[in-house]
C-alpha cells in the first residue's frame, strides 16, 4: 500500500534533484567544471545551498551521477541499436558491428570532459576512488552482455572473455575521445577517430566464425 503522506515528498525531492542534475550539466558546458561552483549550479536550478546539499554529499558526487545518467543513455541507445540489427537478421562482422554500433554511442564533448575530471579527481580522493571503480565495474558489466549477445547472435568467437573485452574497448573509447577533445576535433572527426580505433580492437579480440 502506497504511503500517500510520502509520496508528493518523494516526487519532489526527485524532480529537484533531476533539476540540479540538469543545471550542472547546463554550468559544466558553459563554464567548465573547476569554475562551476555549487553557488552557480543552484542558481541556476533555483534552490538553495540547502536543497543541493540534502541531494548531494558534494559537487563530486553530483558529477558522478551526471556521469553515470550520460553512460545510461548511451547504454540505451546501444541496447536499441542492438535489437534493431539483430532484427533485420543481416549478417555482419565484428568491425561492421562496431561501425553501426558506435554512431550513436559517441560521447559529446561535456560527457567526455565531466568523465576525464571525474576520473583524475578519484586519482586524488580515495572514497570517489572506490565509488568511481564500482561505476566503472557495472559500466564493464553491462558492455560485457551486450558483446556477449552479440557474439552468440552473430557467431563470433572472442579471443578474451567478455568482460575482458568490455574493459579494453571502454578504455579505449574514453582514451581516445579524450585525445579528440585536447586535439581540438569536430563532432563528426572524434566519431571517426572512435569509431576506428574501436574496430580495429575488435577485429584484434573477436575471430569470425
Amino acid at each position: 500500500m502506497t504511503d500517500t503522506t510520502t509520496a508528493p515528498a518523494v516526487r519532489g525531492r526527485g524532480r529537484t534533484r533531476a533539476r540540479l542534475l540538469e543545471a550542472a550539466a547546463e554550468v559544466f558546458a558553459e563554464v567548465g567544471l573547476d569554475a562551476a561552483s555549487v553557488e552557480a549550479i543552484c542558481d541556476r536550478a533555483g534552490f538553495t545551498r540547502g536543497a543541493f546539499y540534502s541531494n548531494f554529499g558534494s559537487k563530486e558526487e553530483l558529477m558522478l551521477e551526471l556521469t553515470t545518467q550520460f553512460a545510461e543513455q548511451k547504454l540505451e541507445q546501444v541496447t536499441e541499436r542492438v535489437r534493431e540489427l539483430e532484427a533485420t537478421g543481416e549478417p555482419l562482422t565484428a568491425t561492421e558491428l562496431v561501425q553501426r554500433i558506435l554512431d550513436v554511442a559517441i560521447d559529446r564533448r561535456a560527457g567526455i570532459l565531466l568523465t576525464s575530471e571525474i576520473r583524475t579527481r578519484a586519482m586524488r580522493d580515495p572514497v570517489l576512488a572506490q565509488t568511481y571503480l564500482a561505476w566503472q565495474q557495472g559500466l564493464t558489466d553491462r558492455v560485457s552482455g551486450v558483446i556477449a549477445e552479440l557474439t552468440g547472435t552473430y557467431g563470433l568467437r572472442p579471443r578474451l572473455p567478455e568482460n575482458d573485452i568490455a574493459r579494453i574497448i571502454l578504455q579505449t573509447w574514453e582514451d581516445t575521445s579524450a585525445y579528440a577533445v585536447i586535439a581540438g576535433l569536430d563532432f563528426e572527426a572524434m566519431c571517426t577517430l572512435v569509431n576506428e580505433r574501436t574496430a580495429q580492437l575488435a577485429t584484434a579480440l573477436v575471430d569470425p566464425a
